[in-house]
């Protein structure tokens, strides 16, 4: 057993160690806030640009590409330069894109901030493989499961809170407001992390950075451009394939470099590929819920369904869900702590599928949408918290970040499966009202049956991934970074 020294730690030191999770935390929630303030002014931009419609959507989809394409890159960058470095480079250029955006009215410096913004996406698996470093077993589930909990805190907090900034003040206020929240996180994590002394030295992968960079935008742009485009254009078939033939070429190139990008032979591990298609999965199912929630009761009251809710009342709606998430996620440690991350997975897919057959019998009552998506936060809450921690188990602790950056990844093409798909579906099962073309509440109940059975194919998914390891409880205590090489020799 180690001995302490008559000496205590400075108390500013034990003061920093203490804030580390909370600090982690806010910059999770900080990113999910970056991520949706947009959202409500979606339907204003084009007029306060002076752009189109199809531009303005690019403020959306290049934060979606940029994010996609840097998690990965910027989780590997982190397993070998340092995680808070990398961290705080991605808060960094996230505020950076928020002062253009404060700054500028014009559509193509927007675009290229909200592109800037995108960097953000890796905070969450990054804060995951510090907290893997830092703390002790007894406390790493609770902290990961927080911190996995924070992208829907975040979604449910920014979007009520944009609506009434863009509603009673000026829009560029709001990103005023989250520049001044960016500085205050890239502070707090300079000042309260600790750099993780976990590395995993080598030469980066330049090249397969920009082969994955190309797949990957080639893939997205074309599913999240499709609907708008046509599925069958030939800029949306060129852009498959070329996915395909670039990401089958990167990963030929990833299984004979010494130093790959991505560690594809330990991506095929059944323990880590089943999580990724576990992660796809309820991305898509996930995502579904504040889609089409959103629509649900913004919609006329003509159609015989809709509430006609305003965007601030809508973000409400939402707000409840976010609750939950942070109430829940102190359950879902304890269930993985004891049952083990795989069951706690199976079980919060199989609660968004309840969720989504509460949406399905009774989409008219407000109370009946707001229990709905609920029941799916919480079951998001459960999935989201577990995924992260069957990754820290399977692989060594110096590709933490690299690995959780592909499962944030699978989460990410998972949402924009989801966007697309959703909307094929509302698309075609539409009524006029007021002489303009509405969804139907059929096509609503339609895309409720979909992903609720997406979010069964999740459950089946995480079920056949092999048993978990010792559970943490029992491991012996220690010092954060002898805790994660004890468990990465269990993972390996």
């Amino acid at each position: 057993m180690d001995q302490q020294g008559p000496i205590s730690p400075p108390r500013g030191a034990t003061l920093r160690a203490r804030l580390t999770v909370p600090v982690l935390a806010m910059c999770g929630v900080l990113m999910a806030v970056m991520q949706t303030v947009v959202v409500p002014l979606l339907p204003d931009l084009p007029r306060l640009t002076n752009s189109s419609p199809g531009a303005v959507s690019w403020m959306v989809t290049s934060t979606l590409l940029a994010g996609a394409v840097l998690t990965p890159v910027l989780g590997r960058a982190g397993d070998m330069y340092g995680k808070r470095k990398v961290l705080t480079a991605s808060l960094a250029l996230m505020t950076v894109g928020s002062v253009m955006c404060a700054l500028s009215s014009d559509i193509t410096v927007l675009i290229a901030a909200r592109a800037l913004q995108g960097a953000a996406a890796s905070v969450v698996p990054l804060s995951i493989s510090i907290l893997r470093d830092e703390l002790p077993p007894e406390r790493r589930g609770s902290a990961v499961a927080m911190m996995s909990s924070t992208v829907g805190i975040g979604a449910a907090l920014g979007l009520p809170l944009a609506a009434m900034v863009v509603q009673y003040a000026d829009w560029h206020t709001m990103f005023w407001m989250t520049s001044a929240l960016g500085a205050l996180g890239v502070t707090a994590v300079a000042w309260a992390v600790r750099e993780s002394p976990v590395r995993q030295p080598g030469r980066f992968d330049v090249l397969g950075a920009l082969g994955l960079a190309v797949g990957l935008v080639s893939l997205l742009l074309g599913v999240s451009q499709g609907g708008q485009w046509g599925w069958g254009s030939p800029r949306v078939l060129a852009l498959f394939a070329l996915s395909v033939a670039v990401l089958a070429l990167w990963w030929w190139r990833q299984l004979r470099t010494e130093q790959p990008l991505v560690d594809l032979r330990l991506v095929t591990r059944p323990r880590v590929g089943l999580s990724h298609v576990a992660a796809l999965l309820t991305g898509f199912a996930f995502y579904a819920n504040s889609l089409v929630t959103a629509q649900l009761v913004q919609a006329p009251k003509a159609t015989g369904y809709g509430l006609g809710l305003s965007i601030v009342a809508t973000g409400l709606c939402l707000l409840p869900g976010g609750v939950t998430m942070l109430l829940f996620s102190p359950l879902s440690a304890r269930i993985s702590a004891s049952r083990g991350p795989r069951i706690t997975l199976a079980l919060g897919a199989a609660v968004i599928a309840c969720g989504y057959a509460v949406r399905i019998a009774d989409s008219r009552d407000l109370w009946m949408i707001i229990l709905g998506a609920t029941v799916v936060a919480t079951g998001t809450t459960l999935a989201y918290s577990a995924l992260p921690t069957l990754i820290l188990r399977a692989v060594p602790a110096e590709q933490t970040a690299s690995a959780n950056g592909v499962n944030v990844l699978m989460r990410t093409i998972g949402q924009a499966t989801s966007s697309a798909a959703v909307a094929a579906v509302l698309v075609h099962h539409t009524s006029l009202v007021g002489g303009a073309p509405v969804p139907t509440l059929h096509g609503y109940l339609l895309a409720f049956a979909m992903a609720g059975a997406i979010a069964l194919a999740a459950c089946a998914a995480a079920l056949t991934i092999p048993g978990d390891a010792t559970p943490e409880k029992t491991r012996p205590a220690g010092d954060g970074t002898r805790g994660a090489r004890n468990e990465a020799m269990e993972g390996a």
